[in-house]
């Protein structure tokens, strides 16, 4: 016996090896044709929105208003209420999308005040509401 021959006995041809082997690398069964079912049928865009929560619509709705209100904050508004309408492909949507609603809400509603009424009043609620934002930003990413 060679040392190839040694070599292949030890690796493939024992008995224990051939155990081993056949437990590890058992044929596995594909699935058959009457096991596979093909979906031919085309779902519209809208029920999927529908599927996905409310965020898609709060998002448009916020879009809207960023909109309307004109430049005064609505450059950070624009940006997060597309960032909302991503929420529902991230893990946990019920999270980043409250805080994506809130941190919008607390952060642009302070700039809006300030820009509509020129009263400085509810200017240091801007950095909690950017604070909540930054962590919505985060959790897209958990």
């Amino acid at each position: 016996m060679g040392f190839n021959d040694w070599v292949n006995y030890v690796a493939f041809d024992n008995p224990i090896s051939k155990t081993v082997s056949s437990a590890i690398l058992k044929p596995k069964k594909l699935p058959t044709s009457s096991n596979i079912t093909v979906i031919t049928e085309k779902t519209p865009l809208w029920k999927l929105v529908n599927e996905c929560g409310p965020f898609i619509r709060i998002g448009a709705l916020m879009g809207a208003s960023a909109v309307a209100l004109g430049a005064y904050a609505n450059r950070y508004h624009f940006f997060h209420s597309l960032a909302l309408m991503t929420v529902p492909l991230c893990r946990n949507p019920k999270l980043a999308g409250t805080l994506f609603i809130s941190g919008t809400v607390l952060f642009s509603g302070t700039l809006y005040y300030k820009a509509f009424t020129g009263d400085d009043k509810f200017q240091k609620i801007a950095p909690i509401g950017g604070t909540i934002l930054i962590l919505a930003w985060l959790s897209m990413v958990v």
